[in-house]
């Protein structure tokens, strides 16, 4: 039977297909009259933020972050506001990328060690982490699906504890020697801790791989009777790093989705701050 042409009606739409693109088409269209009317106008000083257009294109722009910067109490609302909040993240989004030429346009590539210069740092400081929060959740979450499969980081970390608890059972039929790194093992190995480890998806010096090496290395020196001992612990301690390994991969995994919200949420606010201090030089001391 032959497949109908066009999307598929049951996909599960994202925030950046929203309403069919409708704010992309919207920041589009700002885009372009924004560059339209930037390359028609002729002043005699040049294109510069003191212009009629680039007032205007100024206050559009401060208009477009006080917009974006309304998403965050938006979110917040238990009760139902104007739009829906997937419409509000689109256009979050779009109308955040559109702000950088707009407010590039807006000073006419005339930037300086001041303020004002702050103020535009700032703001592509908020787009740049914005654009890493939406690569971030749009694919992350696939992923740390695909990692999980069944389980989650719970039973992942119990089933590592069971894991412990036998591969020291086992070990008690081998020497001191054996027990140590088994001990080591199951009492030093960690998943998680700050930041750092949590974006660590590799950890060359955990302890469950240093014991597995030396348990390895161990094995040669073993009598006849403790090789099948030997055997069963090396088998245990492999599935234990697989499970570290996807344990801690999920960790990064949500790790790296949050990291933008350290950046993202205290460069907003600091943005707000140089845009009011922009606006009042502006309207002060120009």
């Amino acid at each position: 039977m032959a497949q109908p042409l066009g999307p598929d009606p049951t996909r599960h739409r994202t925030f950046l297909e929203y309403g069919r693109y409708v704010h992309l088409k919207l920041a589009g269209a700002l885009v372009a009259a924004s560059l339209l009317a930037y390359v028609l106008q002729r002043p005699s000083t040049g294109p510069y933020g003191g212009t009629w257009l680039g007032y205007t294109l100024g206050t559009l722009g401060a208009l477009i972050v006080l917009l974006l910067l309304w998403l965050g109490v938006r979110k917040r609302q238990y009760a139902a506001g104007p739009g829906t909040l997937m419409g509000w993240l689109s256009a979050h989004v779009y109308l955040g990328v559109g702000l950088v030429v707009v407010a590039t346009l807006h000073a006419g590539f005339q930037l300086g060690w001041n303020v004002h210069g702050l103020a535009y740092v700032l703001m592509l400081a908020v787009v740049g982490s914005g654009i890493y929060g939406v690569v971030a959740y749009v694919r992350l979450p696939r992923r740390i699906t695909d990692n999980l499969g069944e389980d989650t980081l719970d039973t992942l970390m119990l089933k590592i504890a069971d894991l412990d608890r036998d591969a020291r059972r086992v070990a008690l039929e081998l020497p001191n020697e054996v027990n140590t790194l088994v001990l080591a093992s199951s009492q030093a190995t960690h998943v998680g801790g700050g930041l750092r480890q949590q974006l660590r998806m590799q950890h060359p010096d955990c302890p469950t791989t240093l014991a597995l090496v030396q348990l390895m290395a161990l094995g040669v020196r073993l009598q006849d009777d403790q090789s099948q001992a030997h055997r069963t612990l090396c088998e245990l301690l492999v599935r234990k790093q697989a499970l570290l390994t996807r344990a801690r991969r999920d960790v990064a995994y949500r790790a790296r989705m949050q990291l933008w919200l350290y950046l993202h949420v205290p460069l907003s606010i600091a943005l707000l701050a140089a845009l009011a201090a922009h606006i009042l030089a502006v309207f002060f001391y120009w």
